[in-house]
């Protein structure tokens, strides 16, 4: 137990401690205390309330130091105190949707973590959080309870003590006798006594009228509790005293309903509930479904920590011996000694500055290789690149030997390694360019193919993962082989040197054994061809892409933040004048929710939204229902300025990644997305808009710069309805293959069948409708959905779809095979035979069967998307380099790909564009592909 623990319970170490939470109550505290937004799967499904409850559980292990766990929940059904009192709880707000499922998939965290979750029939979660402190103690144990119900004050003991959360799951301190007696005036016995006198509205139940805490503490405190209350309340004067007598039976009900029951028949004994270490896979498995990343490390961090030696320490296995190379000669010894062989290749690379406040690379750096480590089976050979006075020789050796497409390579991060090889070393090194060659795994694009829903594709969470082994080894101190190559500096500097080459060494020999367990898996899943004839090649184009950057205008941009930043400004302006007369000129802070619920509920006295535990919802969706309800001009001036103040941040994101040489260079990740599209960091070049004029300003500030000395312009070619085109393909429906092979408007084709009407006569209105529900289904949109969408009734959205259906069979047929079909096989495929392996299609947690069917239902689609515009890509880089052309491509976006092109190579680059993304897939409908030209984005774009 850690001292703080121990400190606040006075327990000793030797107690077992155990340590329960109410399910439901903290699990609700966590939804409210994150934003739902934030914490969704790209299925769709929210997930905050499961981050906040996880999170919020290993803070409590971490501080409170358990030994043993459980967790209990709510059922839905009637408790015996709904039924002695009909209106217990009633009246509640309805959960939000937001909500749903979250509970299941909670229970799903703790069953991973190996933590029991119980349930009882017709008793609620803190029954089961009493009987299990009640078991504790008579087991000589100290028990911890973690709950958001003031009931639970009852619980509390010289060997119990309850954490009451006070704000979130953030802020739980712990509240025993002196607490309670101190806040509430009364023993924790006598809370329960208290709380039938006041009454408890969350519960629904009314207490005696104008009797506040403070009297009732009065009460029992004179007259020894609530039995004596109620035996004098006869001679309790006043008008306190008469509304006592009045509500007698609400007393009694009151403290026979809040009475925890203590004795209830468990499914699972104490000692089932022993902390024990969880199972990688199982808990890297659900993470990877749920798209929780930094926080799974967590788990196994204080796990161990809390374990102590009852954690299985890792099996730490020795890398091979290796020899540091002084000359050519050693280096040409080693690599004919294993020709044939596939090494692991690791370049260390001294990496780029960070910025400090986001903690991503500086704008332009890429950091500079210092090392290169070369690992076989059973040897390894590493070359200090930074070493004084570097042989020419050798560098030149290692440069070949990096470059030969003879010598079979795997590598960690590819893209990361073209980038650090084509920056110079120093003091000289390998040179500026160096290349590397015969690359025939990178284990991170392998992890991902297998399993693209994993996250943690770094090459320390791999060797953990895969091959239960941390890629840091202990320090043993130098190797043998070592002694004395390093030698030369003295002291800490060798020390330094000799470090960096042991843990070179390690990483190439992990990704070596990496690559050994991949390859298997990569073959049984059939993504061979997708390695090494698409994923790899583009990881080496993406490297090109980022080093190259697009020029920006950087003034351009500078004003744009100006402008936004007054037109911010008068937007709140404009909103504070808007509300002046109610508010008495009160200048309202707009993003502050508690001043917002103020003047829109209490001095606009504005239809109610959606309840959450800090009042009426002010989120974006429930604002817009607002404005749509009262067209007040306050709420207008809102929204603008959250519009506007986005933009603003946009801009000022561009902004801080302009590097030094004018341009920006965006980062490319071939991992982030399960689907295999391309993700854009640092900054995020997706998240511009798209349709709007505020996007059109900001893409002006993208401008075409020089190419070797020559003005350029830039070229956008994209794909028009790329995924209806695919779902034309994949459904075979003859309506809509018709469709795009006449070359019709597909939304007006779409809306005359489905309201029976010529192209012509289907009305904006209609044809957005279309839209939505043509693009809605390839994503798994329910008629709920689509009604929520195009804000329609739920029959309306009904009707449309059905109508729809009707006359597109074979979408229909194909979104009701394609699920049934994953199911069966265990996966979903792409046009290319990329692989979304979804286990959970047959689980029977109905949440997480609904994110896989979802997920089925988008990835084919989504999926053949990225790999039409990563083919094309490709093909179009082939292409360049074919024809000997300067241009070059930049941005990936979307669908949209984007070039800098000397105005003489102008005609023969969208040719080549033109032909080359055409054909990038064979589908029964073509690939219609627009192509425009200026000297900005949004000029090329237009």
């Amino acid at each position: 137990m850690g001292e703080t623990a121990a400190a606040e319970t006075g327990t000793s170490e030797t107690r077992p401690r155990l340590m329960v939470l109410d399910g439901h109550s903290m699990a609700f505290r966590a939804f409210y205390a994150l934003p739902a937004e934030n914490f969704a799967t790209d299925t769709g499904q929210h997930t905050n309330a499961v981050y906040g409850f996880t999170a919020m559980l290993l803070t409590m292990i971490r501080q409170q130091a358990p030994t043993h766990v459980a967790v209990a929940f709510d059922l839905s059904g009637p408790t015996f105190r709904s039924a002695e009192y009909a209106e217990y709880k009633a009246g509640r707000s309805e959960t939000p949707a937001e909500f749903a499922g979250q509970i299941e998939l909670t229970v799903k965290v703790m069953e991973a973590l190996g933590i029991p979750t119980l349930t009882v029939e017709d008793y609620e979660a803190d029954d089961i959080v009493a009987t299990l402190s009640a078991r504790a103690e008579a087991a000589g144990w100290d028990a911890v309870v973690v709950s958001g119900d003031r009931d639970a004050f009852q619980l509390i003991s010289e060997h119990t003590t309850v954490l009451y959360p006070k704000k979130g799951v953030s802020d739980i301190p712990p509240m025993d006798a002196d607490a309670v007696m101190a806040k509430y005036g009364v023993s924790p016995a006598q809370y329960p006594d208290l709380a039938a006198l006041v009454g408890e509205s969350a519960d629904n139940l009314p207490g005696v009228p104008g009797v506040g805490p403070g009297f009732a503490a009065k009460w029992i405190n004179a007259y020894g509790g609530l039995e004596g209350v109620l035996e004098n309340a006869d001679s309790i004067t006043g008008k306190k005293g008469e509304a006592l007598r009045a509500h007698l039976e609400d007393v009694r009900r009151n403290r026979r309903l809040n009475a925890l029951v203590r004795d209830l028949d468990l499914p699972v004994d104490l000692e089932a509930m022993a902390l024990t270490m969880p199972d990688h896979d199982t808990v890297s498995e659900l993470f990877d479904a749920l798209q929780f990343n930094r926080i799974r490390d967590r788990v196994f961090e204080v796990f161990s920590e809390r374990l102590g030696a009852d954690a299985p320490a890792a099996e730490v296995e020795e890398a091979p011996e290796h020899v540091v190379a002084t000359t050519a000669a050693d280096l040409g010894g080693f690599l004919a000694a294993h020709a044939g062989a596939l090494l692991g290749v690791h370049v260390v690379v001294d990496g780029p500055d960070m910025l400090p406040k986001r903690k991503v690379p500086v704008p332009g750096t890429h950091g500079t290789p210092v090392g290169v480590a070369f690992a076989a089976d059973d040897a390894a050979l590493y070359v200090d690149l930074d070493a004084e006075g570097p042989d020419a020789e050798l560098m030149a050796a290692v440069r070949d030997a990096l470059e030969d497409a003879g010598t079979a390579k795997a590598v960690h991060d590819l893209k990361r390694t073209v980038k650090a090889l084509a920056a110079p070393t120093r003091p000289a090194g390998l040179g500026e360019g160096a290349v590397i060659g015969g690359v025939e795994d990178d284990v991170l694009l392998s992890a991902y193919l297998i399993q693209p829903d994993r996250r943690d594709v770094d090459l320390a969470s791999l060797a953990e993962a895969h091959l239960r082994t941390p890629l840091a080894a202990p320090a043993t101190g130098q190797p043998a082989s070592a002694q004395g190559e390093l030698d030369l500096d003295g002291g800490a500097a060798a020390a330094e040197r000799v470090q960096r080459a042991t843990d070179a060494v390690r990483a190439a020999w992990v990704v070596r054994r990496l690559s050994a367990e991949f390859t298997p898996q990569v073959l049984e899943r059939g993504a061979q061809r997708l390695l090494q004839e698409m994923e790899i090649p583009l990881a080496r184009l993406l490297a090109r892409m980022e080093l190259a950057g697009i020029a920006v205008d950087r003034d351009h941009l500078e004003a744009l933040r100006a402008d936004f930043a007054e037109r911010a400004d008068a937007a709140k302006e404009s909103a504070w004048a808007s509300v002046a007369e109610e508010t008495g000129g009160m200048e309202v802070n707009l993003g502050s929710p508690k001043q917002l619920q103020e003047v829109l509920f209490e001095r606009l006295n504005m239809p109610r939204t959606r309840k959450t535990k800090t009042g009426f919802s002010t989120d974006v969706d429930s604002l817009q229902d607002l404005l749509e309800q009262t067209q007040h001009p306050f709420l207008e001036n809102l929204m603008a300025h959250r519009d506007v103040t986005k933009l603003r941040q946009t801009v000022e994101g561009l902004l801080e990644t302009v590097a030094p040489d004018g341009r920006i260079h965006t980062t490319y990740s071939q991992t982030a997305a399960a689907t295999g599209r391309l993700s854009s960091l640092h900054p995020n070049l997706q998240n511009i808009p798209v349709r709007t004029e505020a996007g059109r300003r900001i893409r002006e500030a993208f401008t075409a710069g020089e190419v070797d000395g020559t003005e350029a312009v830039l070229l956008s070619a994209d794909y028009s309805q790329i995924e209806m085109r695919i779902m034309a393909h994949l459904s075979e429906d003859a309506g809509l293959i018709e469709a795009f092979n006449m070359g019709e408007d597909l939304h007006s084709f779409v809306g005359s069948q489905v309201f029976g009407v010529d192209p012509h006569e289907v009305s904006a209105e209609q044809r957005s409708k279309v839209k939505a529900m043509s693009y809605g289904l390839a994503y798994g949109l329910s008629s709920f959905g689509l009604s929520k969408q195009l804000k329609i009734s739920v029959d309306e959205a009904r009707g449309l779809m059905k109508g729809y259906f009707d006359r597109f069979g074979g979408v229909r047929d194909y979104l009701r095979d394609v699920v049934a079909q994953a199911r069966q096989d265990g996966f979903t495929s792409t046009i290319e035979g990329r692989r979304r392996y979804l286990p959970d299609l047959n689980s029977d947690n109905r949440q997480l069967r609904d994110m896989a069917e979802r997920a089925a239902l988008n990835a084919p689609i989504q999926g053949s998307a990225a790999d039409i515009i990563k083919r094309a890509m490709l093909d179009v880089q082939a292409g360049l380099e074919e024809q000997r052309l300067r241009s070059r491509l930049l941005l990936q976006v979307h669908d949209e790909l984007i070039l800098e092109v000397p105005r003489g190579e102008l005609a023969a680059a969208t040719a080549l564009l033109e032909e080359r993304m055409g054909r990038a897939a064979d589908l029964s409908v073509p690939l219609d592909v627009h192509v425009g030209e200026g000297r900005t984005w949004h000029a090329a774009a237009h």
